[in-house]
């Protein structure tokens, strides 16, 4: 039995939030932190749930599932824009990303998308290099008066995989 086997894939409900933000700080907390200072990991994972319950809700969010608990998940806009693709951190290393990419891959091609694209964290990027994402640039972001670097890149669907 592969390590994803028993993990289940759907659709984001409203009763998901707080199981969402939970992982969505504890990977920025535990995981990117190698890579980002402590101010930048505190204004990076500062959530106002207030403004994630709507959001979440204006495109489509995936949840990965493991024996009842969420252990990530992952959106896309409507223009090909993966906006976010968290893990818990006791669950990296996996597959569950590239579960999660599969599926976003996969409806973005339902929409009829051939490319998608998404702003990695220095975290993130040999991740998605190893799966087809090249850097378009390097860019420097800022939120809560701190500034990040992390990487726009893109990936070029085929057309069915």
């Amino acid at each position: 039995m592969r390590s994803t086997d028993r993990i289940v894939r759907r659709r984001y409900v409203t009763t998901d939030l707080d199981a969402v933000i939970e992982v969505f700080q504890r990977a920025i907390r535990e995981v990117a932190c190698r890579d980002y200072d402590p101010a930048q990991v505190a204004a990076w994972s500062k959530v106002d749930r207030d403004e994630w319950e709507p959001w979440r809700l204006t495109r489509p969010t995936w949840v990965a599932v493991l024996d009842e608990k969420i252990i990530g998940f992952s959106d896309l806009e409507a223009d090909g824009h993966l906006d976010m693709m968290f893990v818990h951190p006791a669950h990296q290393g996996i597959g569950v990303a590239s579960m999660l990419l599969a599926t976003v891959e996969g409806a973005a091609r339902q929409e009829g998308l051939s490319r998608i694209f998404t702003e990695a964290s220095i975290t993130a990027r040999p991740f998605f290099e190893k799966r087809g994402f090249v850097v378009d640039a390097q860019q420097q972001v800022t939120k809560e008066g701190e500034t990040f670097i992390n990487f726009r890149m893109h990936k070029i669907l085929d057309r069915e995989v």
